[in-house]
């Protein structure tokens, strides 16, 4: 994807950056070579986004053309917005008195290029404010009255930078425009840009590095340019056509906000937001089996009001699990009346809804990877040793998990598979890990993961390099399909 600075002036502009070009706004706005393009991000730098002026055009065109413009359409108007500002205001208070509770004067002015700031003290609210307000050049105003409030968001007339910022511009930039991949000959074709997020701390991450370096090398193969972001890459969201998220998702967490963000700005995302919301939440998900009568382990949504009938009802042991838990985690059995009090009432304070199961062991757990309301893998997940779970968090290194065998779907009982697409069909179309467990003839769902593991030599065991072309197909068609719409609209 060509990336382009647009200014009123080519000389507003007289820095030399790799990968980028500039052009003048008047350019833009009437060549038809650039309406011609089909992917690229236009960096506008006018000096005014005032409605209906040339800057105002350039990102709305951009928009039109199907390029992704910074700042778009959506970002001018709310940094015209004296309601968004007030709001941000609220939003970020105590970083603001933090960062600026040293000042003695009655107004501040905070410039911010490309998301950064000349003073150290400053970095952390300029990052956020650029989050929130993504043009190249901003500059925010704050006022104190007893405290201080952000007054106002601005764009920087790149003409108007003093001279004495120029030096300090032209790093900003470089370093903005530096974590793009450089473009080999090998990938020269890729027509869409990918941000794979991943977690480098994350313990138990849903991809190992050998698996992610497989998409990555997935994704060239079929004209995808993948890039590895963290969550302090939330700004660069709109930068990219599609969003994989490689690290374990919950609602209340970053991964989501990255995969809302992404999907607001129109980019394919794996996991989309639904399917956090409705995976992640063992009390929806019950819900909605139950509902759509996929066969379960008699399931009880508990409340305080409820929770006397557990014994009766379910009988010992009763499993109880956290709404949000994942990986095991949050997961408990409980073997009598005592036990149930205690982790019930614990796990009642926490949220005022819980889910309690019958108790069914099986040496194994079937996982079946489903993608596209197609079954795409499937594992036997042994119980860890001496255990009921296939994790056992109490234990250390290879005696935490169970064994793994890794089976062609072909092999897969058919009332697995059909139980798994039935459970994932509820969700959506995406990348979902179904669970299940199968006693004797009877297949019973356990739950519905959204961000599915998959690891070199686990989940890959039968397809090999095949799986992680598959998914990312999968990826390049949902962005064949959005390009023509788009392109039957203009």
């Amino acid at each position: 994807m060509r990336s382009f600075v647009v200014v009123n002036n080519p000389k507003d502009w007289n820095f030399k950056i790799d990968n980028v070009e500039v052009v003048s706004a008047k350019s833009y706005l009437t060549e038809s070579s650039f309406a011609e393009i089909k992917s690229a991000r236009i960096f506008n730098l006018c000096r005014s986004y005032r409605y209906q002026a040339t800057g105002y055009y350039v990102s709305l065109l951009a928009e039109a053309r199907g390029h992704r413009a910074f700042p778009n359409v959506s970002t001018i108007q709310d940094i015209k917005s004296q309601t968004i500002v007030r709001i941000i205001s609220d939003d970020l208070d105590d970083l603001i008195q933090r960062s600026l509770s040293k000042i003695k004067s009655e107004e501040f002015v905070l410039s911010i290029y490309f998301g950064q700031n000349m003073a150290a003290q400053y970095e952390k609210l300029a990052s956020q404010l650029y989050n929130l307000f993504q043009a190249p050049l901003i500059r925010a105003t704050f006022y104190f009255n007893k405290k201080w409030f952000l007054q106002s968001i601005t764009p920087i007339p790149v003409n108007e930078v003093p001279e004495k910022h120029r030096p300090f511009l032209e790093r900003c930039a470089e370093s903005y425009f530096s974590k793009k991949r450089i473009y080999t000959a090998k990938i020269s074709r890729a027509k869409y840009d990918m941000a794979i997020l991943i977690n480098p701390n994350e313990e138990e991450p849903p991809s190992d590095k050998k698996a992610i370096k497989s998409f990555i090398d997935a994704g060239e193969e079929v004209g995808i340019r993948c890039e590895l972001i963290t969550k302090e890459d939330f700004s660069r969201i709109p930068e990219f056509d599609a969003l994989f998220i490689r690290e374990t998702t919950a609602v209340n967490h970053h991964t989501y906000r990255f995969s809302r963000r992404a999907f607001a700005e129109g980019l394919v995302v794996i996991d989309d937001p639904h399917s956090i919301i409705q995976c992640t939440n063992k009390v929806y998900l019950a819900e909605a089996l139950i509902k759509a009568k996929v066969p379960a382990p008699k399931t009880i949504i508990v409340h305080k009001d409820n929770r006397e009938i557990l014994e009766n009802a379910l009988g010992f042991p009763i499993v109880l699990k956290q709404p949000d838990s994942s990986f095991s985690q949050g997961v408990i059995k409980v073997e009598n009346k005592e036990q149930l009090k205690a982790e019930a009432n614990r796990l009642l304070e926490i949220s005022d809804l819980i889910i309690a199961q019958e108790f069914t062991y099986s040496d194994f757990d079937w996982r079946i990877g489903i993608l596209d309301k197609q079954p795409l893998f499937a594992c036997k997940y042994f119980m860890a040793k001496d255990h009921w779970q296939i994790y056992n968090w109490n234990k250390k290194n290879n005696e935490q998990y169970g064994k793994y065998k890794t089976i062609p779907i072909y092999e897969v009982p058919d009332k697995v598979i059909k139980t798994a697409l039935k459970a994932a069909n509820q969700i959506g179309d995406g990348l979902y890990g179904v669970d299940l467990k199968q006693i004797g003839s009877e297949v019973f769902i356990i739950e519905v993961n959204d961000n599915p593991s998959i690891e070199h030599g686990v989940e890959d065991a039968v397809m090999k390099e095949h799986l992680y072309l598959t998914i990312m197909k999968s990826f390049k068609d949902r962005l064949e399909s959005i390009r023509q719409v788009k392109e039957l609209h203009l």
